[in-house]
Order: C-alpha cells, then structure tokens, then sequence
C-alpha cells in the first residue's frame, strides 16, 4: 500500500480549508457589493420628500426604477424621514397615479437623480416652482451637522419661493439670514435654547411679508426653516413656511 507522508499529509487536509475560506470571501465580497440588498437598517440612510409646487400634483420616489413610497407626496406636506431600501440610482421623482380624477399622469421623469449617498447621514429632497409659469427645480439638502455648542440648537434657512428676490430672516428681532436667494441654502446659525418668532421681509425692506411664531429651538438639535409660495397670493399659491427638525448630529 502507498503510504502518504505527514507532510503531504498536511498539505492535503490543508487545500479544502483554504477553498472553503476563498468562496467565503467571495460571497461577502458579492453581498457588500450590491447595496440594494442591504437592509435599511444596515444602510441608516433617511430620506424625506418635500413637495412645495402647488400646481405640480402628488409625486412618487422611484429608486433603481422601483417605487419607493406607499404614499404619494403631497403639497406642501413634508413627507417625514424614512430609511431607504436601497441606494441604488437612479432616483426619479415621477407624477403620482393620485392626481385629480380624469387627469391622466405623466410617465415620464420630472427628476432624475444620481447622487451618491452616504450612510448615517439624512437628506431631504426638496421640490418647487410654479409650472404653468417657470419650471419645477429640486435642492436636495444634507440634514446632518457638527453638535452644537452645549445649550444652543442650529438653525438654517430655505428660500423655496419661486420668483422671489432675497429674503431676511430675524429670530426676536435680531437680524439671523441676510438676502436669501431663491434655491438657496444658508448655513447653519446657532441660537441659544428658548421660543423665537421668525419674521421674513424682503431683502433691505421693513415690511413683515410673513410672521412664524413659537417656533421651539432645543438644545443640540439641527432645524430647517423655509418658504414657500408666491407673495401677495391668497389661493393656492399663497406664501407659508415651515420647519424641519433633525436630531442627527456629528462629532
């Protein structure tokens, strides 16, 4: 009988050991790779969907061409954040089928998106404009922030009002944003603790175009504030705001 050496021996039992740890690895490889089988709470990206454009209907997020939502987003209704399946792009933002009965939806694309996201952070996906007189556009905006100094929250501002010039923002009248152009997003202020009133008033003019009072700022929170609408309307296209808060932050 031919006798195997200890050595060859060994070497032998050795080889399925290594081939079980090669597939391993290409299997884990694999799965990394593909982000859309990740599950949500592996991902910890959030996502919300702002609709601010009256006369553009309910919307739907579609993701690597797969619906998203359960519920369409409507205006001016911020959506809440919530984590996303996947992150594959393209993400669309498409005419919901829950528009005004007899109106026959779009199937194409109002937006199309292919921005890299990155996990443990939130977005919001902000969406104005008037259609039958511009155009629709879209800010998507990171909602995540270095901490606050300790007894202050963080604060910015969106000007989302279309054919609007720039905007000042007081916080009990002291003066916080300064000539806030449509589309744009100011960088974070910090304010201390406590209950402000936000007035809103057209770039170097004293005329209050919009009061938001009560508005809470807690310590060591991220808040969004922003408008929305035309100036001087009172139906559908009427000038409001809002606020965002967001408790993620950095070190």
């Amino acid at each position: 009988m031919k006798m195997v050496s200890k050595r060859n021996s060994n070497r032998l039992s050795f080889i399925p050991v290594l081939f079980v740890a090669i597939l391993f690895a290409l299997f884990f490889l694999s799965s990394c790779g593909k982000s859309g089988s990740v599950s949500p709470s592996s991902l910890n990206v959030q996502y919300q969907v702002v609709n601010l454009s009256p006369d553009l209907g309910a919307v739907d997020l579609y993701i690597n061409f797969k619906k998203a939502n359960t519920v369409s987003y409507y205006y001016p209704t911020p959506s809440g954040y919530f984590y996303l399946p996947s992150i594959d792009t393209p993400f669309q933002i498409r005419q919901s089928a829950n528009q005004t009965n007899g109106t026959i939806p779009s199937t194409s694309n109002i937006f199309n998106f292919d921005n890299i996201l990155k996990s443990n952070l939130k977005y919001t996906l902000f969406i104005t404009g008037i259609t039958t007189v511009d155009s629709v556009f879209s800010v998507l905006t990171v909602d995540t922030a270095s901490v606050p100094t300790i007894g202050r929250g963080k604060v910015r501002f969106i000007n989302a009002s279309p054919r609007s010039a720039g905007f000042d923002v007081t916080a009990n009248g002291t003066p916080a944003f300064s000539n806030q152009k449509y589309l744009t997003v100011s960088k974070y202020i910090e304010l201390p603790a406590g209950t402000y009133d936000f007035k809103i008033l057209p770039h170097g003019a004293q005329t209050i175009v919009n009061d938001a009072p009560n508005i809470t700022i807690q310590d060591g929170k991220l808040y969004t504030f922003y408008c929305y609408g035309l100036l001087n309307h009172t139906d559908i296209y009427a000038f409001g705001t809002g606020i965002i808060t967001n408790t993620t932050t950095t070190n």
